[in-house]
């Protein structure tokens, strides 16, 4: 959760004064006060709401709330001018491959407006950015940039610049050595042979995302009228609704937002205010909040929220990151009814709760492993088939069938069939860490026949690792767990481990997972530079022997 600090002058000047009321108003909108006193309100906001992060983005929205304001507002966007163009080059594919971009002009900035820019940048990195592994955010000075722009990823030794806070020009890697930001963010960049930098038409550099921007290009004051906004990073979806968070905050405070034009692989126009369509049935509202609620009643609390109601259709802002299915617009209106409303009613039932069986088995396994000095992770059901497939080096004819997703907004596309190539993706994405590195997965995997097949499977690895350490690990947890496996030498085997360091594991005479080393080609696919054995198991027979 992020705590962000509102001015209390400016909040009862421009929303209404801060007694119990609305203190109570404030908690109920699900953004609870943390201090308040006589010049600041701290408020939490919860991480499926980054368009709160602002003063500007939380007045929008509570005013709505309030009943002030309600339903969808509209924004203007100006087509672009000459040579507002950004240019990506195909050198930051494999660095951070997207930028949506935009600019706004007309602003009059105050030490407060300064401030809440900072803040929601800072924020917006924190929580949506993941730190910045997802995305990185630039705003610049437009006056000091002589457009167009071109993005794209040179060798570290060839960018120079004087970083922000700095008096002296430093190399790609000076900065991450040297700068502050540099070396907290360093590992974002590690194992990159190319950085990523956003250069102007007078081939001065603005920024490094997402580590730092330029002194000279990078800085804004209050003699500011016109900026430059960039996000860049790896998901086009969740950057577009980061540009949109940004300038419609911008526009709250006077500015007059212009589209750019972004041309990589296509040309495309940004910003993009497009809204979401989406229905809801009454009927699934009311069976959900165990209300009797009639259209027009739906109506009112939808716009409460800042939608549009229409026909039992919903029309949903585009900087609403948190808006991904039916419920999520049913838990809105239950917000715009108030949780302090609902009347608790005990249920006509009366039952006994037990723990389920496998859960039991899944904790005792995940506590032994544990007890291991092993870290458990936990990975998304969905994957991209070039994680699944590519760079586990299974060809397009030994590759695993999949079950893919109609009409995906992002690159995590498919359900995935095994869990090997997710600790894979850890171990890449930590090669900067302390070695040794030993974690495991519990988690569902997918398979595809007449019908779609879920299963519970356990995967382990360790890196630096060798097949006889991973063997005994799991000859340890099977005498834990009181079950007699077999490891028996296989002819045929994943293409991802080393031939001759690899069997099958066997749990009465029946094939359960393998066991194994990590072949060298596959190592070299993720980047990672130590050796790694695994195993990985499918628990349904360990179930029923323990059931």
């Amino acid at each position: 959760m992020a705590v962000i600090n509102l001015n209390k002058k400016q909040f009862e000047s421009e929303i209404g004064k801060l007694d119990e009321k609305m203190q109570n108003k404030v908690a109920m909108f699900g953004t609870p006060i943390e201090k308040i006193d006589n010049e600041d309100v701290e408020i939490e906001v919860f991480p499926n709401r980054p368009d709160l992060l602002s003063f500007q983005g939380f007045k929008r929205s509570f005013l709505a709330f309030l009943g002030k304001k309600t339903g969808l507002k509209k924004y203007n966007l100006n087509k672009p001018e000459k040579n507002y163009k950004v240019t990506i080059e195909n050198s930051v594919k494999d660095v951070r491959p997207y930028t949506v971009c935009s600019i706004v002009k007309g602003l009059k900035l105050d030490n407060e407006n300064i401030k809440e820019l900072i803040e929601i940048q800072e924020k917006l990195h924190i929580t949506v950015g993941r730190k910045r592994k997802k995305l990185a955010i630039g705003i610049y000075p437009l006056e000091k940039i002589k457009l167009p722009i071109t993005y794209k990823a040179l060798e570290p030794d060839k960018i120079r610049f004087i970083p922000l806070e700095s008096n002296k020009k430093m190399s790609g890697l000076e900065i991450l050595e040297k700068h502050p930001a540099g070396r907290e963010y360093s590992q974002l960049l590690a194992g990159k042979t190319k950085f990523p930098i956003f250069i102007d038409a007078n081939k001065d550099i603005l920024s490094m995302p997402p580590i730092i921007n330029s002194q000279l290009t990078g800085k804004i004051t209050e003699d500011t009228k016109d900026v430059f906004i960039e996000c860049s990073g790896f998901d086009k979806d969740i950057l577009n609704k980061c540009l949109n968070i940004i300038i419609t905050v911008l526009a709250d405070m006077g500015g007059k937002v212009y589209q750019m034009n972004v041309i990589g692989k296509k040309r495309e126009i940004t910003p993009n205010l497009t809204t979401e369509k989406m229905k809801i049935s009454i009927e699934n509202t009311n069976k959900l909040l165990g209300l009797n609620l009639e259209k027009k009643q739906i109506r009112q609390l939808i716009e409460k929220m800042g939608h549009n109601y229409n026909k039992e259709t919903v029309e949903i802002p585009s900087w609403r990151t948190d808006i991904l299915h039916e419920v999520d617009l049913i838990e809105d209106i239950a917000i715009a009814y108030g949780y302090e409303n609902f009347i608790p009613v005990i249920p006509e039932i009366s039952t006994i709760g037990k723990e389920n069986k496998k859960e039991i088995i899944k904790r005792k396994i995940a506590e032994i492993l544990t007890g291991l000095n092993m870290l458990e992770v936990s990975n998304y059901h969905l994957t991209k088939k070039d994680d699944q497939n590519k760079k586990m080096g299974l060809s397009e004819k030994n590759k695993e069938k999949f079950i893919e997703l109609e009409e995906s907004k992002t690159e995590f596309s498919i359900l995935r069939t095994n869990l090997t190539h997710y600790l894979l993706k850890i171990f890449s994405e930590n090669i900067d860490s302390e070695y040794p590195q030993q974690i495991f997965e519990i988690g569902k995997v997918f398979k595809a026949d007449k019908d779609i097949i879920e299963d519970e499977n356990l995967a382990a690895a360790i890196t630096p690792g060798n097949f006889t350490e991973i063997k005994q690990i799991l000859e340890y947890l099977s005498k834990m767990i009181n079950i007699k496996i077999e490891i028996k030498e296989t002819e045929k085997s994943k293409a991802y481990f080393i031939e001759g360091r690899v069997a099958e594991i066997l749990i009465n005479n029946k094939k359960i997972g393998f066991i194994g080393e990590i072949h060298p080609k596959i190592l070299k696919n993720w980047r990672i530079k130590m050796p790694i054995a695994l195993f990985e198991i499918n628990l349904k027979e360990v179930f029923k022997e323990l059931d």
